[in-house]
């Protein structure tokens, strides 16, 4: 009789010699019976609560073309831990008038099947009650019952202990400044590509990794951690019986198990909390057609003030009615507001820029401006410095590891894979030491502040146009303005145009040098239709 084996593990936990000896006890087992082996099945790592698993659906395609006449497995379970796939797998064999024998019982029967089968189920029920159990504790100690997260070490020889790794903490913290500035995730990841930032396990960065699922608390800036805080039971995972891939099910937060970890906090509150109101602003919700398709129901904002703009007596919002012309939405769906008045994009869009152009000029806001600029160089350069120090460390490390290779290979023990080795070393070496040439020693003030600040305000119209940072700057205008009324004037036709929010505190405090008493609100009338 022509015999194949089947072997398995489940886990990279467990040692890859596994294998090799399941094959060695069927081989023997083989032997004893007088078959002749004709083919090993071997499946590396994968669980058998799957059938997808190459070697495995390589043996059931073999079987249908009648290559072997009996299966040999070290037991039941290497074929799989489920007891319907293990059921189907005998029935399977038994059609095609194959034998199957395991090691450990001999001839397998529908009775071992039964029986074995549940056993295994159960089996696989059970350890994933443990593990979870050993998760639980391991949270509530405070201790990291997960993987590793990017901006951290594992501590050797304290499981479930974490330490900052100082330059993944770096890049961290300028993702979440950057997305909270307005630059989007895809932005931010092309940006640290092109710098050669290492992401998570020396991948290259992607959207998704910074971006990830909210609700899941998955991708950079969702993790809990990095505001000292472990947020564990956030998912259930569940295997697709057809894929075998795990699914991942939001539980409901009051089953969320939840520790403060103060010591492994990289962000603080107050940019946490401004990524999460940034988020929030961009969701979407997805609805579903007539069909049950899909359907992308996120609305961007298009224009400057889309969003912003209100009726000063409905207080409904201002919408496109006709081509790049605002008027009352409420008036036009309900009509029961009297505002009929309308106002072209350009023109209001106008309004608030000759304002913000007028007024941003107060030598206050200068001052502020310089300030604030002179606060930004010395976080920059203090990082600056901080890289530096991680690059310098990081190319000592390399070149220790360089110059064990070539002791090595001076020493006769040259092999290709430490050929290979010191050829990866060395252009990491060539790419730090070329980013190390390239640092600036320090960040100087620019001696004409005052004037380029002026500039940029008169400026302002031309930058928020420019697509290449619309977005951030659009983002910063929003977060100062609350909405803008928009009522007909009382004498002509035309618009008035009130301002409310922290902009019009600031245009405020330019136009009166005494602000008590000053509303939160400023009309805009610097440009008449």
């Amino acid at each position: 009789m022509r015999a194949v084996i089947y072997a398995r593990y489940s886990s990279d936990n467990q040692r890859e010699a596994s294998i090799e000896d399941q094959i060695e006890i069927c081989r023997r087992y083989i032997d004893r019976q007088g078959w002749t082996l004709v083919e090993n099945y071997k499946d590396r790592a994968l669980s058998g609560a799957s059938d997808q698993r190459p070697a495995y659906l390589q043996m059931l395609a073999d079987a249908d073309a009648h290559h072997f006449d009996v299966v040999v497995s070290e037991a039941i379970d290497r074929l799989g831990r489920r007891l319907s796939e293990v059921a189907r797998l005998h029935d399977h064999l038994e059609f095609r008038g194959i034998a199957f024998h395991a090691v450990n019982i001999g001839q397998v029967t529908t009775m071992h099947v039964g029986l074995l089968g549940t056993m295994a189920q159960l089996y696989l029920s059970d350890l994933k009650e443990k593990t979870r159990r050993g998760q639980l504790g391991r949270a509530l100690a405070g201790k990291i019952p997960g993987g590793k997260a990017y901006g951290y070490s594992l501590v050797e020889g304290k499981p479930g202990e974490r330490q900052f790794n100082e330059t993944e903490v770096l890049v961290v913290r300028r993702i979440f400044r950057e997305f909270a500035a307005g630059k989007s995730p895809r932005a931010i990841a092309k940006g640290l590509n092109a710098e050669l930032v290492a992401g998570p396990e020396g991948r290259h960065w992607r959207d998704t990794t910074i971006r990830g699922q909210v609700e899941r608390g998955t991708g950079i800036l969702n993790n809990s951690l990095y505001v000292g805080r472990i947020e564990w039971n956030r998912c259930s995972y569940i295997k697709d019986p057809k894929t075998g891939k795990r699914v991942a099910r939001p539980n409901r937060k009051e089953d969320w198990e939840i520790v403060e970890v103060s010591d492994l906090r990289i962000i603080d509150d107050a940019l946490w909390n401004a990524v999460k109101s940034r988020q929030h602003e961009l969701s979407f919700e997805i609805g579903r057609d007539d069909g049950g398709n899909a359907l992308n129901r996120a609305h961007r904002r298009k224009f400057l003030l889309s969003g912003l703009l209100r009726c000063g007596r409905c207080g409904g919002g201002f919408a496109i009615l006709a081509q790049d012309r605002y008027g009352c939405a409420t008036r036009r769906s309900k009509g029961i507001c009297d505002n009929s008045a309308t106002i072209s994009r350009q023109e209001i869009e106008a309004r608030v820029l000759e304002g913000l152009k007028d007024r941003l000029m107060a030598p206050e806001l200068v001052r502020e401006f310089i300030r604030a600029f002179q606060e930004e160089a010395n976080r920059e350069a203090k990082e600056q410095d901080q890289q530096l120090k991680s690059d310098r460390m990081q190319l000592q490390l390399l070149e220790r590891k360089i110059a064990g290779i070539v002791t090595a290979v001076e020493e006769g023990r040259y092999s290709r894979v430490l050929g290979d080795r010191l050829s990866e070393l060395e252009s990491q070496q060539e790419q730090l030491r070329l980013r190390l040439s390239e640092s600036p020693t320090s960040v100087r003030l620019h001696p004409r502040l005052a004037d380029i600040y002026a500039n940029k305000v008169r400026e302002l119209e031309r930058s928020l146009n420019d697509p290449a940072i619309r977005g951030e700057a659009a983002e910063v205008l929003r977060s100062l303005v609350d909405r803008i009324e928009l009522n007909p004037r009382k004498e002509g036709e035309g618009v008035d145009a009130t301002l409310h929010g922290d902009l019009a505190e600031i245009l405020s405090f330019c136009a009166q040098p005494d602000r008590k008493g000053q509303p939160n609100s400023l009309p805009l009338e610097f440009a008449s239709s």
